[in-house]
Parts: C-alpha cells; sequence; structure tokens
C-alpha cells in the first residue's frame, strides 16, 4: 500500500479525552430520557451527569454531561445531541470555552481517637464543613474540582469512611457571554 493511499490503516489509536457537554434543553417529560438514551443506545460512557431548570419562564434546562471519547467519538456525540428535537444548543466547554467546574460532595466519616483528630484536620485543610456530627461519626461537605473530592475520599478511607454522595460535575463559561 502506498503511503499516500486513501486506504493506508491509522498507526496507533486515537486519544481518549474527558469533555463536558453543556446541553441546553427544553424542560419537558422524557428529555432526559432520550438525551441519556443517545448514550446508552451508542455505547458511550457517562461520567458524571447533572441537569436542572435554568430558564424557567422559557422552560428550558441545562444538561452538563461529563463523558470520555476520542475526538472523533466527541464530535460525533455533540452531533447526535445537536439534532434531537427539544435540543436548543450543545457546548463543549473542554473545547469551545475556559470554563469552571466544580462538584458537591457529602461524605460520611466514622471514627474514634486519633483517627477522630485527624479526619477533622484533613477536612479543614480541604476546607470542608461538618455539617453533622455525632460521638461516632462526622458528616462533611466538599465542593471543588473532582480531582480535589477524589483525593479526599482517598484520604479518609484509612480513617473510616463510611459512604459519599455527589452531585455531578456543574460548569459554566467564563466570561460575560452566555453559553
Amino acid at each position: 500500500m502506498q503511503p499516500g493511499s486513501v486506504y493506508a490503516i491509522k498507526e496507533g489509536k486515537d486519544v481518549v479525552e474527558q469533555h463536558t457537554l453543556s446541553i441546553l434543553v427544553d424542560n419537558e417529560p422524557g428529555v432526559l430520557a432520550r438525551v441519556i438514551g443517545l448514550f446508552s443506545g451508542r455505547g458511550y460512557n457517562i461520567e458524571s451527569l447533572t441537569v436542572s431548570e435554568t430558564e424557567h419562564l422559557k422552560h428550558r434546562s441545562r444538561i452538563t454531561i461529563v463523558t470520555r471519547g476520542s475526538p472523533a467519538v466527541i464530535e460525533q456525540i455533540k452531533a447526535q445531541l445537536g439534532r434531537l428535537v427539544p435540543v436548543h444548543r450543545v457546548i463543549d466547554l473542554s473545547v469551545e470555552a475556559t470554563a469552571i467546574e466544580r462538584e458537591l460532595m457529602l461524605i460520611k466519616v466514622r471514627g474514634s481517637g486519633e483517627h477522630r483528630s485527624e479526619a477533622l484536620r484533613l477536612a479543614d485543610a480541604f476546607r470542608a464543613r461538618v455539617i453533622d456530627a455525632t460521638t461516632e461519626s462526622f458528616v462533611f461537605e466538599l465542593t471543588g474540582k473532582t480531582d480535589k473530592l477524589d483525593q479526599f475520599i482517598v484520604l479518609m478511607q484509612p480513617l473510616g469512611l463510611v459512604e459519599v454522595s455527589r452531585t455531578g460535575v456543574a460548569a459554566i463559561a467564563r466570561g460575560p457571554e452566555a453559553t
């Protein structure tokens, strides 16, 4: 096969990248199911999903999805989302804008003695708030980037981690323009 042939096989594999997609949709029954169905029907994974009404008077919601894929797969996902009828806009915040991303986590830690003191010290270092406390456990609230929350979980595991609840990523573009 000649090097310039259209039949030449690409060497190596496309790099898998993480992307945060912001999708503005009509807030009506079944819309989220259709968006999710697009992902599951094609074998795409959703790493994080948040959705809430953001424009009450227009009855619109913002769906924020974090997913992974090669650049070609991400482009395919965006194109397919854009063709869904209730979708008004699809923005790849990882590419088209400088975005701010945050996630909220509640984490329950059980412990006593030195483990309890160490959990409180680490919570203070991570700026986590104690929102519930008993003589045997704490519930911490922590907001930040996903990797910060992941790191806090790792540090709490040997100290008595019991349970974790996370909201998923909320993201918005920097600057005065709407995305």
